[in-house]
C-alpha cells in the first residue's frame, strides 16, 4: 500500500516564496486545517493563517516553511514541527496564529546550533510548553535485535 503526502496548495509557489524544503537545512512544518479553540469548521482555518505568519517571518531567510493539510495533533490544536536534515523532528502544539514568528525564531535557533537537538535555552515560549514529541533522526535508532 503506498502512502502519498499531499501538500497543501499553498506551497505550489515552493517553500517561503524561495527554494524547496530539501534545499533548506531545517523546515517548518504547519498543519494549515487545524481548528481553532472553538473547534469551528470556519475556513480559513487559524492554521492556515499560522502558515501564512510562518512564511511572513521566514522571507529573506533559508528556513523553509510548508503547509500540510493534517499533522494528527488534533487535541493540541494548532500545530507545526521543525525539521532539521540529519537531526531530531520536533512536533509542537497549543500553538496561536501569532506564533509564526515564533516558529521562525526556534528555526533559526535550530538551524544555528551545530548539535542535533533543538536547545532549550533561547527557544520561544511557545516551543517551550508546547512541546508534544521530539522524534531521532534515522541514523540514532538501533535495531532492536
Amino acid at each position: 500500500m503506498a502512502f502519498e503526502i499531499r501538500p497543501d496548495d499553498d506551497n505550489a509557489a515552493g517553500a517561503a516564496g524561495h527554494g524547496h524544503a530539501y534545499d533548506s537545512n531545517v523546515t517548518v512544518i504547519v498543519c494549515s486545517s487545524c481548528r481553532g479553540p472553538d473547534g469551528s469548521d470556519e475556513r480559513p482555518r487559524p492554521g492556515k493563517f499560522l502558515a501564512t505568519a510562518a512564511r511572513e517571518a521566514a522571507e529573506g531567510s533559508d528556513i523553509a516553511v510548508l503547509a500540510v493539510e493534517c499533522l494528527g495533533n488534533c487535541k493540541r490544536r494548532l500545530s507545526a514541527s521543525l525539521v532539521k536534515r540529519g537531526g531530531w523532528s520536533y512536533v509542537f502544539g497549543d500553538l496561536s496564529p501569532e506564533n509564526g514568528a515564533d516558529l521562525i525564531a526556534g528555526a533559526r535557533l535550530f538551524a544555528e546550533t551545530p548539535e542535533p537537538v533543538l536547545p532549550w535555552r533561547g527557544r520561544p515560549d511557545c516551543l517551550k510548553r508546547g512541546l508534544v514529541a521530539r522524534i531521532p533522526p534515522l541514523e540514532l535508532c538501533k535495531d532492536p535485535s
